[in-house]
């Protein structure tokens, strides 16, 4: 008789970010995957599922005790619902930012170590076909040893959907936070690095509209903006991009374009094929089902989420530079 495959039990704490999506879509990829409730003070999305609607997530957790819960809820707000569902035994998934503070994210690593439980963070660039086939490059050697990154991040801002807390500092954190995490995830990546300094820049408006930070990752110069200023006419949402330099060559990602184009000592420019990209939530899910680690586990999620907050303090400061290491995982 074929074995039959244990359930998973999922849970939403907070859907006020779109990409509470990512979590959802693979309901219809994963028949062990049951979704048993969701806190927001939204109820419409519990019940497009036909599940429970809860407006205070503690209640959540002691009524229908997940095994994994999606944090996806207002910024500010994600550390203590981390830590709670931690210590109601879940495992967590969490759009990012993991949260918006250094002391939030000391008590969410120290709610993890009491726990055993683990913490991934959807950083979905490690999944596109562009950063799958860059990555291939760099593992077989044809890049030589990476020396350095420079990465933008501009987005959109679509002001008139934004809800008011996004506009926020005190709500939302801070734009090398929120946006700057993503290239710092793939520079850590990529150049195995457990220690450097960063040093972060931004306009000192309430809601900063930029920021750039320089980052160094062991031997490899990272340099990354972010924005809100792409024009509300341009085709992308924001043309992200970035430029991998070897001592053998280069490699520059265009995602917004799906575009790969990499050049070497040996070979003139070529466009490199790609891949078939991840769904952002398919391997976390798959992963933390079964109890194990995946793919941005969770010491990734904690380094790239500190030394992205370092940026930001940095950037508050006046831009002093300030160092940071990790523990491999």
């Amino acid at each position: 008789m074929p074995t039959l495959r244990k359930s998973c039990r999922l849970a939403v704490i907070g859907a006020a970010h779109a990409h509470v999506s990512y979590a959802l879509d693979e309901l219809a990829y994963r028949d062990e995957l049951v979704l048993v409730g969701i806190a927001d003070p939204d109820s419409q999305i519990a019940e497009r599922f036909g599940v429970a609607a809860y407006s205070e997530h503690r209640r959540l957790l002691d009524e229908q005790k997940p095994d994994v819960v999606m944090i996806a809820g207002i910024y500010a707000e994600r550390a203590a619902a981390i830590v709670d569902a931690l210590y109601a035994g879940a495992h967590v998934l969490a759009d990012k930012p993991l949260c918006t503070t250094l002391a939030g994210l000391e008590a969410i690593e120290n709610a993890q170590r009491e726990t055993g439980r683990i913490v991934s963070l959807l950083l979905e660039k490690r999944n596109y076909p562009e950063t799958l086939a860059a990555r291939a490059l760099l593992a077989d050697g044809a890049l030589g040893e990476l020396v350095q990154v420079a990465s933008s991040g501009p987005h959109k801002l679509n002001r008139a959907t934004r809800p008011d807390w996004f506009l926020q500092r005190q709500t939302y954190g801070g734009i090398l936070g929120d946006l700057a995490v993503h290239d710092i995830d793939l520079v850590l990546l990529l150049s195995g690095a457990t220690e450097g300094t960063v040093t972060g820049l931004s306009d000192a408006t309430d809601f900063a509209l930029y920021g750039s930070l320089l980052l160094r990752a062991g031997p490899v110069a990272a340099s990354i903006e972010v924005n809100w200023l792409t024009p509300a006419a341009a085709p992308y949402h924001g043309d992200y991009r970035m430029r991998l330099s070897g001592t053998e060559g280069t490699a520059e990602l265009f995602w917004a374009q799906g575009r790969l184009i990499a050049a070497t000592s040996e070979r003139p420019p070529w466009e490199v094929d790609l891949p078939p990209g991840r769904r952002p939530a398919a391997d976390a899910l798959e992963a933390l089902a079964a109890g194990r680690e995946p793919e941005c586990g969770t010491a990734a999620a904690f380094a790239a989420t500190r030394i992205a907050l370092l940026a930001q303090q940095s950037a508050d400061a006046g831009g002093p530079v300030l160092p940071w290491t990790i523990e491999k995982e």
